[in-house]
């Protein structure tokens, strides 16, 4: 819902830091591992009971994923650097809830589980979609720079920050966070199964 407002807000800053970098020699691809890679310290440190100190390197995570992208339009967009986006991207999404189980799985492993199962259902409507509106040559006109057909809904890439950096601000409410947004989740999936049995038919 938020994405298409972030990315017009962020797109000078992302696009400004991609000429400095290109001209220091990083490549899209280099971009996109070296956000993995602070994805998973993030995840890291909070397996490790330290969420706030996961705050930076999820930052720094979702800053490099602007900035591949930036990167891979300065020079030549490729589909093995649109793959790896977005495989690295859904393992970082599923590794931070899985995180906050280890932290204490007591309290969050259940939670946990219904906020992975949930991600798992918006990211297969997504995903599905993609393949389909591929097939058919159909172009998303909200998201014209993405690779592939970016279908929104309630829950984005922009909302689940929000909702790991709320996680990591205040982990002893990661129950009541993470039960909430797999409600939103649903929501998503559910408007997306409507729009996707509506535009294949």
């Amino acid at each position: 819902m938020l994405d298409r407002l972030a990315l017009k807000l962020v797109k000078p800053a992302t696009e400004a830091a991609a000429v400095r970098l290109s001209a220091q020699g990083l490549t899209a691809d280099q971009a996109t591992l070296a956000g993995f890679g602070f994805g998973m310290i993030a995840a890291i440190m909070i397996a490790w009971g330290l969420p706030t100190a996961g705050i930076l390197p999820l930052l720094l995570n979702r800053a490099l994923d602007g900035v591949d992208g930036a990167l891979a339009r300065l020079d030549q967009p490729t589909e093995r650097g649109a793959f790896l986006d977005i495989t690295l991207d859904f393992v970082f999404y599923g590794a931070i809830p899985l995180a906050f189980a280890a932290a204490d799985p007591a309290t969050n492993a259940l939670a946990a589980a219904v906020l992975l199962a949930a991600f798992l259902a918006t990211g297969t409507s997504f995903l599905a979609f993609a393949v389909m509106a591929e097939k058919r040559g159909l172009k998303s006109t909200a998201y014209p720079s993405k690779s592939f057909y970016y279908l929104g809904g309630l829950t984005e890439g922009t909302e689940t920050i929000l909702c790991f950096l709320a996680m990591c601000l205040w982990p002893e409410h990661f129950t009541t966070i993470a039960y909430v947004y797999a409600l939103l989740c649903a929501v998503t999936v559910a408007t997306r199964l409507v729009f996707g049995w509506k535009t294949f038919a």
